[in-house]
C-alpha cells in the first residue's frame, strides 16, 4: 500500500496515517533498544516476526472475546489497527520472577511466584518508567477505577490463555507487558488490548531447559537473538513468507 503520513515513530514501531479514519497502520522495525535507550542495535528480521507473531496471538485472544486493536495484517511488516487513546500504562503480568521483580526483592531467577502478579508501570522514558500502583493511577487521572477494573481482568485472562497456549509448545511464559487503549463508538467507551505482544516485550523460556527466547538476549548480549525469535515463531507454527532468508541468521549488534 501507499505510504502514509507518518504519525509517530518508537523505538520498535512506527504509525503511519491509517486508510480509513480511526485507523492506523503499525509498522514494526528491526530496531531493538534496552534500558530505555542505553543499549541499542539491531536484530535482522524481527520486524517481520513480531509483525507475525503478534498477529498470532492477537487473533487467538480476539477468539476468546479479548477486544484488541488489531484489525489485519497488511504485508510482511505492517499490520492495520484501529486508533486509540493509550492509556500512559505498562500493565505487566509475572508467573516467575526475573528481570527487575529478582532485583526489587532478591528472589533468585526461575522462582516460581506463589501466584501471578500484576504490576503497573507509568510510561514516561525520562522518568524510566516508574512502578505506580492503583492509588496514583486514579489520582494522577491515567484511568479510572473501572477502566482498572476492566484492565485488571483483561490481563489475568491474556495470562491465563498464553500460559496455556505456550505450555503446549514447550515454552514458559515467564512474564510480559500488555498496554491498553480506549476506543469509542458513538458515545461508548470501551477499553481494548494494544500495541503488540512478542519476544519483545514477553520472558519467553523453554519449558525444558530454561533456554531464553526473548529480547533478554540482546539485553544481556547471549547472542543467537534471531534464531530464538524465529524458535518462537517455528513452535506457533507460523510459517515465514517468501523472502524471509538466511539471511536472517546473522546477528548485528550496534
Amino acid at each position: 500500500m501507499a505510504r502514509r503520513r507518518q504519525i509517530y515513530e518508537g523505538k520498535a514501531k512506527i504509525l503511519f496515517e491509517g486508510p480509513e479514519p480511526g485507523t492506523i497502520v503499525q509498522y514494526f522495525k528491526d530496531d531493538a533498544t534496552a534500558g530505555n535507550g542505553a543499549k541499542s542495535g539491531v536484530i535482522t528480521g524481527k520486524g517481520v516476526l513480531n509483525n507475525r507473531i503478534s498477529e498470532f496471538l492477537m487473533l487467538k485472544l480476539r477468539d476468546i472475546g479479548i477486544p484488541t486493536h488489531f484489525i489485519k495484517r497488511l504485508n510482511m511488516r505492517e499490520q492495520l489497527v484501529r486508533a486509540v487513546e493509550i492509556i500512559p500504562l505498562e500493565v505487566v503480568v509475572r508467573n516467575v520472577a526475573a528481570g527487575s521483580l529478582s532485583k526489587r526483592f532478591g528472589i533468585e531467577e526461575g522462582t516460581r511466584l506463589p501466584r501471578p502478579l500484576v504490576e503497573f508501570y507509568y510510561k514516561n522514558d525520562a522518568l524510566n518508567d516508574p512502578m505506580v500502583s492503583e492509588e496514583h493511577i486514579t489520582a494522577f487521572n491515567w484511568a479510572c477505577a473501572h477502566d482498572l477494573d476492566d484492565i485488571c481482568g483483561y490481563a489475568v485472562r491474556v495470562n491465563d490463555f498464553l500460559c496455556g497456549l505456550f505450555a503446549g509448545v514447550g515454552i514458559t511464559l515467564v512474564d510480559f507487558k500488555l498496554e491498553f487503549g480506549r476506543v469509542w463508538d458513538n458515545d461508548e467507551m470501551r477499553i481494548v488490548l494494544a500495541d503488540e505482544i512478542s519476544p519483545d516485550n514477553c520472558r519467553l523460556w523453554d519449558a525444558r531447559t530454561n533456554e531464553k527466547l526473548d529480547k533478554d538476549r540482546f539485553r544481556r548480549d547471549m547472542g543467537r537473538v534471531e534464531e530464538a525469535y524465529q524458535e518462537v515463531a517455528r513452535r506457533l507454527g507460523i510459517l515465514p513468507e517468501t523472502g524471509y532468508g538466511e539471511n536472517m541468521a546473522t546477528e548485528n549488534h550496534a
